[in-house]
């Protein structure tokens, strides 16, 4: 689901309110624990973390003119999800994701490439996620980028 907003908070007032405290807590988890240098915003209409153009002037290959993304969390029709590219772009830290979650949940990870989804709320790993979000600085994501999802 796509919500017209401009801010985090505007996006947080316009989800269904049984998911407003969790979207409110991921966000503090991930403004806390984001190395320095990313920034919060909404981008591809949803909470999104980025490396901004003062940092990385070149932005995102499909579309220079928005920053780099980094992470994104997002309401969706039947979860709250969470897109991390990290875990996209580098094989070893979504190797660790995978066994640090089977360590925290009984739960089976419901997860694509880059999206963790989570249909119950409450099963939501907020330690994990913080946890996550310390493992790559913007330079790292930088070089991670460019080696990896960057077109020549």
């Amino acid at each position: 689901m796509i919500y017209k907003a401009s801010t985090p908070e505007e996006y947080i007032a316009q989800i269904p309110e049984e998911r407003k405290k969790a979207m409110q807590q991921l966000r503090c988890v991930i403004l806390n624990t984001l190395p320095e240098g990313f920034e919060e915003g909404i981008t591809y209409g949803m909470i999104g973390y980025y490396v901004p153009h003062s940092i990385y002037p070149d932005g995102y290959h499909c579309e220079p003119a928005l920053p780099l993304p980094f992470m994104s969390i997002a309401s969706q029709k039947n979860s709250i999800n969470i897109y991390h590219s990290g875990i996209y772009a580098d094989n070893a830290l979504s190797d660790w994701f995978v066994s640090e979650y089977k360590k925290r949940s009984n739960k089976k990870l419901d997860r694509g490439k880059s999206c963790i989804r989570f249909k119950k709320i409450e099963e939501i790993p907020y330690d994990l996620i913080g946890e996550l979000c310390t493992k790559i600085t913007v330079a790292q994501w930088i070089d991670l980028y460019e080696k990896n999802i960057k077109k020549s």
